[in-house]
């Protein structure tokens, strides 16, 4: 047998959707009974479990019910040679039946776009299915909100900002590679999908895998030297924030174990070839007097490119969140430089220690978070107001019903890099420049 055959194998085995349904039974996750072939036989066995809203009706986009305007365009057709099922369509429950447990597990999040829930399953560890439902969250909006803005406002806004660089590449690059594969989520059957938010875009890499990989390793690369820590500390994080994210993923049903390697030797390769000029990038973007323009003009242009690559799917509105927020980081880290609202400590006093924790420092940190989130969520929610009905209008598209007109690239796209540009803008100008105001720097 040649090479090329035994990887060809080698590859056929790692993506095999059985391993994931495996690896699911081993963690407690077994599929809900098969459902009879008459439908109404299924609305009398669901008939006691009515009371649970999660399981009133079908959801708009979920086979046999109702499919939302646009439902088309969020679902990514599976290659012809890929195997699996097309992406953004749930592929049905699993036939086989596990053994009984009195507790059920509902959908972990639902598609706001397509109205598509997970599957409901039986939970039989439920320490592991919270274990692995904070995992997945590491790699979800809810976490980048809450984290970056937490390194910019109360650590080291140097390393908050770089972050912030190597996660728009690292993401950016994932999510192109994504539509260029076009390889299919795993099947269900047998896989149990615990979560679909992310079903209508492709699988190959898992873009989970490339932030959970990412961003321990560049936290350990941009603060060792710089701060004052064992470098153990690093070494006992990297593997374990990397392992927790890539594992939630296969225990959510949503890739198989050849996206969770490719996604991590994906992010290596570009951490060592990238890596070396974000000191660059980062000094860029803060002191060239174009900087502003040249950084709306480049997410721009990256995002004109990817939106091309494929059909439409909730990836592209991903795509451009992910490049509004470094365009809007980036752009208001220039404004706060040349304001002088936030200077980098000198290089004659690296490495930095940690402050003590007073009950003073603790109180600032939790007043800057608590005042900038606000702020944030305000600023995202009046930009939503404004940017859905403005695109509306321009693309003449009914604004009705604002999750149908979502489904619609002309809106979702503007939307979400306007919006998150704002969002970003704020996170590094305008909360910054509201701490030096009240006093809490």
């Amino acid at each position: 047998m040649s090479l090329r055959q035994r990887l060809a194998q080698l590859v056929g085995r790692l993506q095999d959707p059985q391993k994931v349904a495996r690896f699911q039974r081993l963690c407690g996750v077994e599929a809900p009974p098969r459902r009879s072939a008459d439908p109404r036989e299924d609305e009398k066995a669901e008939a006691p479990l009515a009371g649970d809203p999660r399981l009133r009706g079908r959801p708009p986009g979920a086979p046999g019910g109702p499919q939302p305007p646009g439902s088309d365009r969020n679902q990514c057709p599976a290659k012809p040679d890929g195997g699996g099922a097309p992406n953004g369509v749930r592929n049905g429950l699993a036939a086989e039946l596990g053994p009984a447990s009195p507790r059920r597990a509902g959908a972990l999040r639902r598609n706001s776009l397509t109205g598509e829930e997970g599957q409901l399953a039986r939970v039989s560890n439920w320490p592991l299915y919270c274990l692995f439902c904070f995992g997945t969250e590491l790699g979800n909006e809810l976490f980048y909100i809450l984290f970056f803005p937490f390194w910019i406002w109360n650590l080291d806004p140097l390393v908050g900002r770089r972050l912030v660089v190597i996660w728009v590449l690292v993401m950016y690059l994932g999510q192109c590679t994504k539509d260029i594969i076009r390889w299919p989520r795993p099947a269900s059957p047998p896989v149990v999908k615990l979560e679909v938010f992310y079903n209508s875009e492709y699988s190959m890499p898992s873009t989970h895998a490339m932030s959970g990989t990412a961003i321990p390793i560049s936290m350990v690369l941009l603060t060792y030297g710089r701060w004052q820590y064992p470098l153990t500390y690093g070494l006992i994080l990297i593997p374990c924030w990397c392992s927790l994210v890539c594992l939630s993923r296969i225990y959510m049903g949503m890739h198989s174990i050849l996206d969770i390697i490719a996604g991590f030797l994906y992010t290596i390769l570009i951490l060592v070839v990238f890596y070396p000029f974000v000191d660059l990038i980062d000094n860029f973007n803060q002191t060239h007097k174009y900087a502003p323009l040249i950084i709306i003009g480049l997410h721009l242009a990256l995002g004109i490119f990817s939106f091309t690559l494929d059909t439409w799917s909730t990836s592209r509105g991903d795509t451009a969140e992910i490049l509004g927020s470094g365009a809007g980081i980036a752009c208001g880290s220039h404004v706060t430089y040349n304001m002088g609202l936030v200077l980098d400590p000198s290089l004659d006093r690296l490495p930095l220690a940690g402050p003590p924790i007073t009950m003073t420092v603790f109180g600032k940190a939790i007043l800057r978070i608590l005042i900038g989130m606000v702020f944030v969520l305000i600023v995202r929610d009046v930009m939503k107001k404004i940017t859905i009905p403005l695109a509306c209008k321009i693309f003449s598209i009914p604004c009705d019903d604002i999750r149908k007109a979502r489904q619609h690239m002309e809106v979702e796209l503007p939307y979400r890099y306007i919006t998150y540009g704002m969002v970003g803008f704020s996170i590094t100008f305008f909360v910054p420049y509201i701490f030096f105001f009240i006093g809490i720097s």
